[in-house]
């Protein structure tokens, strides 16, 4: 399994730390960092920054907004990074939902996501191989466009730019069993936003015909201290959000995932405490035992124990969400 350093994205502002941790990733043998975007720091700006001080670890989206962009627009960003970076882009992207498309990119949320993700990525497939004009009579993405509101004069194209790997992994974030199914079909890896080794049956049927070299690459707060629970805070207050406030209450994925996992008394709670606007009795609420499921937070000693629970099942790369470079360090050692 190897190790991979997620950075997610700014809050307020830039990080200052997140271009030591990632040298400090690749001092340490990490092979990949990972950048994300919600409705503030985009993903793939950053990762030029790191590519620009660093020299051979892989630099991933995860993940990029479909919504964002257009999937030309996203495979000229990623065939561009992989260029300056001599080969170390990795796309992730994810369809986010109705109330980020909506709300931040004003775009509708698509009626058929499966088709919508598997259009997308069509298009970026046609534009990273350039074996002709990239063409496709899509519900969602047509090229050339042919709505009822164009001119009619689009112009099939292919880029003037010849990307530099054909095979530039491409990975999907989802979420709901179907699209986990598409994604073992039409992608190169799945980034789990969720990801318990004590509940892997709860992805099963989703992953029964992988490829190989197929990448299953969930993220996980990584945290080396005494006090579990103290050290468990950072990850229910990122759930409680997540859960809460990332979504409709008729319509959140990410508590419907929860849902799924065992908790959907307690994420239901959450989302209801979250609405009402008590956001620190949401993070409270949601329970240690799941926060503990998704993360590797402790005593040395307890995360070696529990990171073998990760070695044995079907991950292959561990992105870890961690500030701290002592736990970072701690995690290569104990798996190498």
């Amino acid at each position: 399994m190897r190790l991979g350093l997620a950075l997610g994205y700014w809050g307020r502002g830039p990080d200052p730390g997140h271009l030591e941790l990632a040298q400090e990733a690749e001092r340490l043998g990490y092979h990949s960092v990972w950048t994300a975007e919600a409705w503030g720091s985009d993903a793939f700006t950053p990762l030029t920054w790191i590519a620009a001080h660093t020299s051979r670890i892989e630099l991933g989206t995860a993940v990029a907004q479909m919504a964002a962009r257009t999937p030309t627009a996203t495979a000229m960003h990623a065939l561009t990074l992989d260029h300056l970076s001599g080969g170390r882009a990795a796309l992730g992207l994810g369809l986010s939902g109705p109330q980020v498309v909506e709300g931040w990119y004003g775009r509708p949320f698509p009626k058929s996501p499966l088709t919508a993700t598997r259009e997308y990525v069509d298009v970026i497939r046609q534009v990273l191989d350039r074996e002709g004009p990239v063409a496709l009579d899509g519900r969602f993405h047509s090229h050339p466009y042919n709505g009822p509101d164009g001119t009619g004069l689009g112009k099939p194209l292919k880029p003037i730019t010849h990307p530099l790997r054909r095979e530039l992994p491409v990975l999907l974030g989802a979420e709901g069993p179907k699209n986990i199914a598409q994604t073992t079909r039409i992608a190169d890896g799945w980034l789990p936003l969720y990801w318990s080794p004590m509940r892997a049956d709860v992805y099963e049927a989703s992953l029964t015909d992988l490829r190989e070299g197929f990448r299953i690459a969930p993220m996980a707060r990584v945290t080396v201290c005494d006090d579990v629970a103290e050290g468990l805070l950072p990850v229910k207050a990122m759930l409680g959000f997540y859960i809460g406030g990332m979504g409709h209450a008729a319509r959140n994925f990410h508590a419907d995932l929860m849902a799924r996992m065992g908790f959907e008394e307690e994420a239901r709670r959450v989302q209801q405490l979250f609405a009402e606007g008590r956001r620190e009795e949401a993070v409270l609420a949601v329970p240690d035992a799941f926060a503990d499921e998704i993360s590797l937070v402790g005593p040395r000693e307890r995360i070696a124990e529990r990171l073998e629970l990760w070695r044995k099942g079907p991950v292959t790369d561990l992105l870890a969400l961690s500030p701290d470079p002592h736990s970072l360090r701690v995690l290569a050692e104990l798996n190498s």
